[in-house]
């Protein structure tokens, strides 16, 4: 497979490869963005940072949203219901560093539903846009807004087009598609006829795709049918940053980059000792265990490696663990 791949734009910023990493919280925190930089993408999103969390407490702030020098460009992903309070909450990262700003009204899970955030906002189209207006008024940086086909299954897509044809009026520099509704979760498959649907109907726009991003054969296979300027790829970077680095050989024609065990423990460490930089000696062990089982996946022996990975408590046993199977 070769497959010529082009630069995109999100706003000012310039992307040379369209292969990009998703927000995923709990996981696309400063430590594994920096991994994934190092493996080849060129543009990565926070976790998702509740915009009341970022305004309360500079402790709290300064661990969600850590950047660093290496770590541009970056978007800060936010999630909130409240114009003044979202906006508010989008300032402080723009005064943080963040190149981007990135709103998230796609986060399916409950909790967010519940107590109207994310993906509620599908159902909320008026709201949404109220939001969206609000941001792009207040700070001097592009804004993504992350969307869903629908929030229903059944759903026949109004909301999302008044979503985002608003959001273009109010300024967005693009906007990134997940293809399923908010209700289907991760249930079902991705609906990529609909990602070439967004990008017809906005030919002249950015637009972000994502959902089953599993392979780097896939995020080739959705950028030529859809014609999309970049893909998001989520689950399928988890426990393989160097998922980003196979994509750029397969679409050179190249044999897709296998790390060996000794590549893979020296990323393990790696990203342990920048975890537990960022969160501290006790919670950087607890954050690696659900790590340390993605990682597993690559390896020889994968159900012996996730049981050692899970009774990780301390640095001495990530250490031990590493050493054990990876030599």
């Amino acid at each position: 497979m070769c497959v010529t791949l082009k630069p995109f734009s999100i706003g000012r910023i310039r992307i040379d490869f369209p292969v990009v990493l998703a927000g995923m919280a709990g996981y696309t925190d400063l430590a594994y963005r920096l991994i994934c930089r190092s493996c080849g993408t060129d543009y990565c999103t926070s976790e998702m940072m509740l915009d009341k969390s970022i305004l309360a407490s500079r402790k709290l702030r300064n661990r969600l949203a850590a950047i660093s020098d290496e770590d541009h460009p970056v978007a800060g992903q936010i999630i909130g219901n409240d114009p003044q309070t979202i906006s508010a909450a989008a300032v402080a990262l723009e005064e943080i560093g963040f190149d981007a700003i990135d709103l998230n009204f796609a986060c399916p899970v409950n909790k967010a539903r519940k107590r109207k955030r994310g993906g509620f906002l599908m159902s909320q189209p008026d709201l949404a846009i109220q939001i969206t207006k609000a941001v792009t008024a207040s700070v001097d940086r592009p804004v993504v807004l992350k969307l869903r086909r629908s929030f229903l299954t059944g759903d026949c897509g109004d909301a999302f087009w008044r979503i985002s044809e608003g959001a273009f009026d109010a300024g967005v520099a693009a906007i990134a598609v997940h293809a399923r509704s908010v209700e289907a979760k991760y249930t079902g498959s991705a609906d990529w006829d609909f990602l070439a649907e967004v990008k017809r109907h906005f030919p002249d726009r950015t637009i972000l795709g994502s959902g089953d991003i599993f392979t780097p054969a896939d995020a080739l296979d959705v950028l030529t049918r859809t014609k999309l300027d970049a893909i998001l790829v989520a689950r399928g970077a988890l426990g393989n940053p160097w998922f980003f680095r196979q994509t750029r050989d397969l679409a050179a024609g190249r044999d897709p980059h296998q790390p060996t065990l000794l590549e893979q423990r020296e990323v393990l460490i790696k990203h342990f000792d920048a975890a537990c930089e960022l969160h501290g000696p006790i919670r950087g062990p607890k954050t690696m265990r659900k790590f340390g089982i993605k990682y597993a996946r690559m390896h020889t022996r994968p159900r012996d490696l996730r049981i050692a990975f899970v009774a990780v408590k301390t640095p001495k046993d990530w250490y031990a663990v590493v050493d054990e199977f990876y030599g």
